[in-house]
């Protein structure tokens, strides 16, 4: 079977910051294609997403550019402003660039804007309709609290199809499902949304977790999308916090049903990102 991997980043510090890294974490490091590309085969996964880690214009070309030269990665989910007033232009720019092509999705860092309905302004639903009129995706990064804005949102855009990521973070370390798994629900109920299973391990104890902690959470996504609407997402180097990219393939394949594996390992994101 072949695998795609739906998440995953990459980072050289000497070119850019990532100031989201806290000083001291095992992380705070470079992360390069050609690590990933020793991690991911030792894996048995055969192509990857490249996602955005930073809110700059200038990665976005870099990752085309990435992609364009390395066999692995299949598609990349990157960044614009989507309040600027010219985003349309700015998306069809990117899609000339070297590795244009590769363009499959965009994302912001909307968990870390403070107006929890950043979503439904003016000027950010503007942008989201250009991002459907390129034919992209646009990937969601959000907190639990900011998911009744995410369903209003793709309830508002039914020709954009809204890619969640990491189940939208819930709050596995405490054991809490509400209001969680009510505002995933909402949004998992509008068709033209998807979501990731990935970052789970990171979102539980980073020392202890288990399967078990997991599988609840696990449980209501698979109840509320169906593998029809669930891909597989490392979130490396970022997992690496709590286990291996082997462990978060490993832990995803014994939360899942044998039988789905074709459709959230390979299927969903080959269809839902045009790889």
């Amino acid at each position: 079977m072949t695998v795609v991997d739906a998440h995953h980043h990459v980072w050289d510090l000497s070119v850019r910051d990532q100031d989201w890294i806290a000083e001291g974490s095992p992380i705070r490091r470079d992360f390069t294609v050609q690590d990933l590309a020793a991690e991911a085969r030792a894996a048995g996964v055969d192509r990857t997403v490249l996602v955005q880690t930073v809110t700059v214009p200038e990665e976005t070309p870099e990752f085309l550019a990435l992609a364009e030269g390395h066999e692995l990665i299949a598609g990349v989910v990157g960044w614009t402003d989507l309040t600027r007033p010219d985003v349309a232009d700015e998306l069809a720019r990117l899609r000339e660039l070297p590795g244009g092509r590769y363009l499959k999705g965009i994302r912001h860092q909307v968990q870390g804007e403070p107006d929890p309905k950043w979503l439904l302004r003016p000027d950010v639903r503007r942008g989201l309709a250009a991002v459907a009129d390129a034919g992209l995706v646009y990937d969601l990064v959000v907190l639990p609290h900011q998911l009744p804005a995410c369903a209003k949102a793709a309830a508002s855009l039914p020709r954009l199809t809204f890619v969640l990521d990491h189940l939208g973070k819930p709050p596995i370390a405490s054991g809490a499902l509400e209001p969680w798994a009510s505002g995933l629900r909402a949004l998992a109920a509008l068709p033209h949304t998807v979501c990731k299973l990935s970052g789970m391990v990171t979102e539980a104890d980073l020392a202890s977790w288990t399967i078990d902690d997991l599988r609840p959470y696990a449980d209501v996504v698979l109840e509320a999308f169906g593998p029809d609407r669930l891909m597989f997402g490392s979130d490396w180097p970022v997992c690496t916090l709590a286990a291996t990219y082997g462990d978060i393939l490993d832990a995803t394949r014994r939360l899942t049903d044998p039988r789905d594996h074709a459709q959230i390992f390979e299927a969903t994101a080959t269809r839902v990102y045009d790889l």
